[in-house]
């Protein structure tokens, strides 16, 4: 090879250094990466012709067969770059830019699907997309005959343990490593930050004298030695040890520390500071591809402990023995019940408690207008935790660090309480979405000594940001522990970056409390659109964060007093209920009940 380009890979972190890449490159005459920040890569190219972000350029799919679209850029370009077919075209002497260099391959794309290429053009920019013959597309057909079968992870006999290599929901391979609210998202089983660490199954961490936080040592032939602190997982084979991939990436260390000291401790990518370790080197590379499984493991303990980054550390809604009147009993802040169970019987399948009847607000407190409310189907949420992604970029939730994880002061307004049920092979888990209730009977309007968390008339707890004096007392009050204090001016000196903030929310000072507001900004902005063109706020119009990013369709935002809207009729059905709604404080938020296939022990009762 006499020229190499690299272009959406980053093959010297991804691959074993039995792959002999380094070493591989090292002979090349010419390395040109297209990577748009430097990586482990790039580092190693003669050249980097950065390509822009996705909102930056022109680009073009076939996410289906038939359907062809066009993305076109939504921000002028933020710094000197250039996609890699404008830099080709650049190399073989075309100065034409990338919109025309589009044009060129569209019009004869069009031509083949018959249409005329103005007029279609056109449609296509404007719809984003055209649909043609998937015959004509030539949409090429599956041989299943090329992919073999998945090799089996075969548990060791003499008591090491067989290793698997994942990949987490937030970090993937890498390639957003340099992106702090990736590495502050909680995982959606373990509930831990910043850090991979080595998950061990409960039976396992017992018989090696190993906890949660405990610095281990594993050994792999053919690599060196890697340490990483343990995590007690439960419900996983006792035979294996698991590690996350994507991380110990170069320079990102600098994302954990945030606060006064964040811009004088980050270090340059030269200084090699790192979150987490990589794993990648324990891949296996052979004639089936590149595989998280094939190794074998020894761990053992260092004697260290290292306080892992976690945002959960109840993780059972059983009532403890010298609580709980009979064994096995447990909180019903998530119900769940069997199909079987339900269809039996729906209206004995969840239990339910009596709310009481008596209250100490006047009539009028009731909003007489809208009452904006919120419904959560439990049997639909996996835990992704997008919703907490969307909220966070919608709301200008900052990171805090993996620091200030430790001490419990994470900012994300809305959080994924994950519980256990079951043991052994047969552990569940099940996931709640929790964010401010938005209570009717609020207990934080009353103990607030300034009237900074007020009702609205339409239902809504707002915080009221310039009266809030930091007394936390509302956070002391507030039943779900979802109301967060914001400990430091975080720091926001990146003018480009700063470019990332929603103005149509308030960047919140150091010393205020905040929650989530049911994006009220949305709210308004519905309300004002409506207004403009007389008409009502029709039920879907009003989308938040959440809402909008949940893949499953889990969430569903509207008012409570139409009976119409689907955010009513989701509160009136039999899987309907209230997290904590039996201490009166009347919550607008409705969970229905999860629903699940039964297990074997279940399945024998």
């Amino acid at each position: 090879v006499d020229v190499l380009v690299v272009h959406g890979a980053n093959p010297a972190y991804d691959l074993p250094a039995s792959a002999g890449l380094r070493e591989a490159l090292a002979r090349v005459a010419l390395v040109v990466s297209t990577s748009p920040r430097i990586d482990e890569t790039s580092a190693l190219a003669h050249f980097v012709a950065p390509v822009p972000h996705a909102l930056e350029s022109w680009d073009d799919a076939e996410p289906v067969a038939g359907c062809w679209s066009v993305t076109q850029p939504a921000i002028a370009p933020l710094r000197s770059t250039r996609t890699l077919r404008a830099s080709l075209a650049r190399w073989l002497a075309d100065t034409r830019d990338d919109a025309d260099l589009l044009r060129s391959v569209w019009r004869t794309k069009l031509a083949s699907g018959g249409f005329s290429f103005e007029s279609a053009f056109d449609r296509v920019l404007n719809d984003g997309w055209v649909t043609v013959d998937e015959r004509r597309g030539g949409a090429a057909s599956f041989k299943p005959g090329s992919v073999g079968s998945p090799p089996r992870t075969e548990v060791p006999a003499d008591g090491s343990l067989a290793l698997v290599l994942y990949a987490k929901i937030a970090m993937h391979g890498g390639s957003q490593a340099h992106n702090a609210w990736l590495h502050e998202l909680p995982d959606p089983v373990t509930k831990t930050t910043w850090d991979n660490y080595a998950c061990l199954a409960p039976e396992t961490a017992e018989r090696l004298g190993i906890a949660t936080g405990d610095v281990v040592r594993l050994s792999v032939e053919g690599t060196a030695p890697m340490e990483l602190p343990a995590l007690v997982q439960p419900g996983q084979h006792e035979g294996v040890v698991a590690i996350a991939l994507g991380y110990g990436r170069l320079g990102t260390d600098r994302f954990t520390k945030i606060g006064p000291q964040w811009l004088e401790a980050r270090p340059t990518v030269a200084e090699g500071g790192t979150v987490g370790r990589n794993a990648a080197p324990l891949l296996v590379l052979d004639e089936r591809g590149l595989r998280g499984t094939g190794r074998v493991a020894r761990v053992e303990r260092t004697g260290r402990h290292e306080e892992l980054a976690c945002t959960q550390d109840h993780h059972t809604l059983e009532v403890p023995k010298h609580l709980a009147p009979k064994r096995g009993e447990v909180r019903d802040a998530v119900r769940t019940t069997t199909l079987a169970r339900w269809i039996a019987d729906p209206q004995t399948a969840i239990e339910r408690h009596h709310a009481p009847s008596a209250d100490l607000w006047a009539a009028d407190h009731v909003p007489q207008g809208a009452r904006w409310g919120m419904a959560i189907d439990l049997s639909a949420c996996s835990g992704c935790s997008g919703c907490v992604i969307a909220c966070q970029a919608e709301n200008n939730v900052p990171a805090v660090g993996r620091d200030e994880v430790r001490r419990h002061r994470e900012m994300h307004w809305i959080r994924i309480d994950r519980y256990y049920a079951g043991d052994g092979d047969e552990t569940s888990a099940s996931h709640q979405p929790l964010m401010c209730q938005h209570c009717a009977n609020a207990p934080c309007e009353t103990v607030c000594p300034v009237l900074a968390t007020v009702h609205s008339s339409e239902g809504l707890n707002q915080q009221v940001y310039n009266r809030c004096v930091g007394t936390r007392y509302c956070a002391n009050n507030c039943p779900y522990k979802t109301r967060r204090f914001n400990w430091f001016d975080y720091p926001r000196d990146d003018r480009m970056q700063n470019l990332a903030l929603n103005p149509d929310v308030t960047v919140r000072s150091r010393g205020v409390m905040e929650k989530c507001s049911m994006c009220v900004q949305r709210i308004q902005g519905a309300k004002s659109e409506a207004r403009r063109r007389g008409v009502p706020v029709a039920d879907g119009d009003i989308r938040t964060a959440c809402q909008q990013s949940c893949p499953a369709g889990a969430i569903v935002f509207g008012d409570l007093n139409d009976p119409a809207s689907e955010v009513a009729r989701a509160a009136t059905q039999g899987r309907a209920y209230g997290v904590l709604s039996e201490i009166n404080v009347k919550p607008s938020v409705t969970y229905l009940a999860q629903i699940r296939n039964a297990t074997a022990r279940e399945e024998t009762r």
